[in-house]
C-alpha cells in the first residue's frame, strides 16, 4: 500500500455518491449484484484511504429512499451485502478508531440488517477517529420534511418561538446534526446531479464529477479528487481578493 500524498488543504468532510455499479457489471455481461459486490471493495479501500490521509468525516450514499423501487431480488442482495460488510468491518473500525453513523430511515431496513447496523453504531460510538456516515434509506427531501415537522411540533407545543428558528437550529434537526457540512462532494460514473442527497448540507460544497465507475474508484482516483479540491479557491460569497 502506497503512502498517501501530501495534499493541502484537505476537506474536513467528504461526501460521495457511489454510482455506476450496475453499469460496471453490465459492461462485463454480469448481473447487477456482481457490480455491487465489486463496489463493496471500493468502499473498503476509500474508507481506509480517507482515514489514512486525515479526512475527519466521510459520508457515503449507500441506498436512497428511491432505491426501494428497484427489483426485489436486487434490494434483497444489497441488504445482504450491507449486513455482511458491517459484520466483516466491525473489528477493523474499532481497531482504526472509526465511528459509524447512519443518515436515513433505519426503521425501513430489514430487522436483521438494522440490528447489525445498530450494534456496529453502538460498539463504535466512542471511537476517536474518522466519522463514517452511511446514508441508508436516505432522501434529503424526506430528511428536511422530518426536520420541519419537528420544528413545527415544538412551535405548536410552545417550546419554540418561530422567530428563534435559524439555520443552526434547523441543521440540528437533520441526521448530520453535530457534524460539519461536506466540503467536497464526489460523484462517480459520469452523472452530474445531486439525486436528493444532502441538499441542505451541500450548499457550499465543491462538486467533483468523474467518469470512473464506482468499482474502479480507488486510492489514486480519490487522491486526485482531493487534489482538485485543494487547487480550488473557496470564496463563500466573498471576492478572491477578500479571501
Amino acid at each position: 500500500m502506497t503512502t498517501p500524498p501530501v495534499i493541502q488543504p484537505l476537506p474536513v468532510h467528504v461526501a460521495i455518491i457511489m454510482d455506476g455499479n450496475g453499469r460496471w457489471a453490465k459492461e462485463r455481461h454480469q448481473p447487477r449484484l456482481f457490480g455491487h459486490r465489486a463496489g463493496v471493495e471500493s468502499v473498503r479501500v476509500i474508507v481506509e484511504a480517507a482515514r489514512e490521509i486525515g479526512i475527519r468525516h466521510l459520508t457515503l450514499y449507500a441506498f436512497s429512499t428511491e432505491n426501494w423501487q428497484r427489483p426485489g431480488l436486487e434490494v434483497k442482495g444489497l441488504m445482504a451485502l450491507l449486513k455482511t460488510f458491517l459484520l466483516a468491518e466491525l473489528e477493523t473500525m474499532k481497531k482504526n478508531g472509526i465511528r459509524l453513523d447512519c443518515f436515513g430511515q433505519k426503521e425501513r431496513l430489514p430487522d436483521e440488517v438494522r440490528a447489525v447496523l445498530e450494534r456496529v453504531i453502538a460498539e463504535t460510538a466512542n471511537a476517536p477517529g474518522m466519522r463514517l456516515n452511511l446514508a441508508l434509506s436516505y432522501g434529503s427531501r424526506a430528511e428536511m420534511l422530518r426536520a420541519v415537522r419537528e420544528v413545527s411540533r415544538r412551535c405548536a407545543a410552545g417550546e419554540l418561538a418561530p422567530e428563534a428558528i435559524d439555520e443552526e437550529l434547523f441543521s440540528n434537526q437533520l441526521y448530520s446534526a453535530g457534524q460539519p457540512d461536506p466540503d467536497l462532494l464526489i460523484r462517480t460514473s459520469g452523472e452530474q446531479r445531486l439525486s436528493n442527497f444532502l441538499l441542505w448540507q451541500l450548499s457550499y460544497a465543491e462538486l467533483y464529477f468523474t467518469e470512473t465507475r464506482w468499482p474502479d474508484f480507488r486510492r489514486a482516483q480519490f487522491f486526485e479528487a482531493l487534489q482538485v479540491f485543494a487547487n480550488r479557491q473557496r470564496r463563500f460569497g466573498k471576492t478572491g481578493e477578500q479571501v
